[in-house]
């Protein structure tokens, strides 16, 4: 288990307090799989919250205890059904991929017209001028405008 001083609860505290909880745990209680995305959610955030529906206040203690024992996770704060919980995120090195320099891959998802339909995914190539708009559509950069000054200054 983590270890945190006071000033460090203190402001993780304030950081998790706009924070949704992203773990629900039912009333299957702390099974193998919470733990598991319990786990991913701090590896991924370093800071989540985890909301539990039950009303056995006992209960959600020792659930509470056992998270942050099994997962070395800090105890940031406990109130009612709500755990905050605290490990520092872990620093995955992506593969960068071999088709090129400059390329990545990007998904876009784009609604149907309706609305009725499942959404289109397409994955694309970017090259490095370009980018992807709000609508899904790509879009390069302009060129840079050159001056007509200064490429006459230049000439002399």
């Amino acid at each position: 288990m983590i270890k945190l001083t006071p000033a460090e609860r203190s402001a993780l505290r304030a950081e998790a307090h706009g924070l949704k909880p992203i773990v629900l745990i039912g009333a299957d209680g702390l099974t193998a799989n919470v733990l598991k995305e319990i786990s991913l959610g701090l590896d991924s955030h370093g800071l989540i919250k985890v909301r539990v529906f039950g009303d056995d206040r006992e209960a959600r203690v020792a659930m509470y205890e056992s998270i942050t024992e099994q997962l070395k996770a800090a105890p940031v704060q406990h109130i009612g059904k709500l755990f905050v919980l605290y490990r520092p995120k872990v620093e995955t090195e992506k593969a960068r991929s071999s088709s090129g320099k400059g390329l990545r891959e990007v998904t876009i998802v784009k609604a149907s017209a309706s609305g009725t339909k499942r959404p289109s995914v397409t994955k694309v190539l970017l090259k490095g001028n370009e980018r992807v708009t709000q609508g899904g559509n790509i879009k390069r950069a302009k060129p840079l405008q050159k001056s007509a000054k200064k490429s006459a200054l230049g000439s002399k």
